[in-house]
């Protein structure tokens, strides 16, 4: 009884800090930080100001800080944050073994984790928390969407080029097991380290395989690898390329004429919604820049935290949490998403094929949806699932 007390935002719940403090812990100057970055911390500003920077009296705060990509750095920041700065909540976590490394300290915690950037999917299977939740992408929806996706239109065996780090080996792990049940054989992999500058040797590689799709799975370095597949005449020898990971940042730093047709599996689409459409308008009219998926799902995450903590009149993380379970997602973001047992959001996703330079209309007119992807197609079941909390 005194949970349900809790809950409904009665008097024996409240806001304990003197603010709201969200932290947003990101990559701002390396990799992903097109991606994530600045951007992340605009969009969890433009949540803030969705509530008019305060909440039952009390401000709203944003945070932000360079985990550099490194996991001590992340916990070192996120520790300061929790025993010294008051911050309740953090969000995006930027890559895969920051993130984790974050993970464990939110369940000593009980603070909440809004995870945007990262996509291990550890973090919802053995490694999942009470108070963390994965918002945006996980390596299991994308490896099943663009498989799905590019294997009824492209007929033969692939080849990956991996970035050598978490959520590259999962993705490709994934999307092997995706193809072994569709029956396409796997025809070779390299594994490359972050901010490799010449693929030649990996190219050549891929050719003499015979594979018919070339699937990047090499994070920032993707774009790189593109424009020298097209300099090794990857398209007139039928070989598709296909980014693994892709956002509509990428495109642009890209170019249409080296991404034009190529599918690619998006949580956010602008052009899905009027609510999608106008929200991005605005990030744009900030940040000069279409919103990322990550930027956009930073967004949203933040917003519904924000919203729980209004409702709840409280703080503490567990109270919230379960408000935000227990409250369907509903913005710009996506029209309905909801949190699960094992702590993943899920929601649908969109297949997308890049346009033609003639078809754009500007530079941010990148792509056009093929289809809408939906969360049981895409997202690992709750019968699959290895978190602990799956049950109770």
């Amino acid at each position: 009884m005194l949970a349900i007390v809790a809950l409904s935002g009665s008097a024996s719940a409240e806001i304990k800090g003197d603010a709201i403090r969200v932290g947003v812990l990101t990559d701002m100057s390396g990799i992903f930080a097109t991606a994530m970055g600045p951007g992340s911390v605009e969009a969890a500003r433009m949540a803030a100001e969705d509530f008019d920077g305060k909440i039952n009296g009390k401000p709203i705060e944003i945070l932000q800080a360079d985990h550099q990509n490194k996991a001590d750095v992340a916990s070192a920041i996120a520790r300061r944050w929790f025993d010294r700065e008051g911050v309740q909540a953090i969000a995006d976590g930027g890559s895969s073994g920051a993130a984790l490394a974050v993970q464990e300290l939110v369940r000593e915690n009980k603070r909440v984790f809004l995870v945007s950037g990262a996509g291990a999917v550890e973090l919802t299977e053995k490694a999942c928390a009470p108070t963390s939740v994965q918002w945006t992408h996980d390596a299991a929806s994308t490896a099943n969407a663009v498989v799905a996706g590019v294997s009824k239109t492209v007929q033969g065996s692939w080849f990956f080029i991996t970035a050598d780090y978490a959520f590259g080996h999962a993705v490709e792990a994934i999307a092997r097991a995706k193809l072994d049940k569709l029956g396409v054989k796997v025809a070779g992999s390299v594994k490359t380290a972050l901010n490799t500058a010449d693929f030649a040797s990996f190219l050549l590689q891929a050719q003499a395989s015979g594979a018919k799709v070339l699937a990047l799975n090499a994070a920032g370095d993707n774009v790189t690898i593109m424009k020298q597949a097209q300099e090794f005449g990857f398209a007139q020898q039928g070989i598709a390329v296909v980014p693994m990971t892709f956002q509509n940042v990428d495109i642009v730093a890209a170019g249409l004429s080296v991404t034009q047709g190529d599918l690619i599996a998006t949580s956010f689409f602008e052009d899905v919604s009027p609510a999608a459409r106008k929200w991005a308008d605005a990030f744009f009219a900030r940040r000069k820049a279409m919103p990322s998926q990550i930027q956009a799902g930073v967004y949203s995450a933040v917003r519904h935290y924000l919203q729980a903590v209004k409702d709840t009149n409280s703080d503490d993380g567990e109270i919230v949490m379960a408000k935000m379970k227990a409250t369907p997602v509903a913005d710009a973001y996506t029209p309905q998403g909801t949190i699960r047992a094992d702590q993943r959001m899920v929601h649908d996703l969109y297949l997308v094929q890049v346009k033609t330079p003639a078809e754009s209309k500007g530079p941010w007119d990148v792509a056009k949806l093929v289809t809408t992807i939906q969360p049981d197609e895409a997202f690992r079941s709750l019968e699959e699932s290895k978190c602990p909390l799956v049950g109770r």
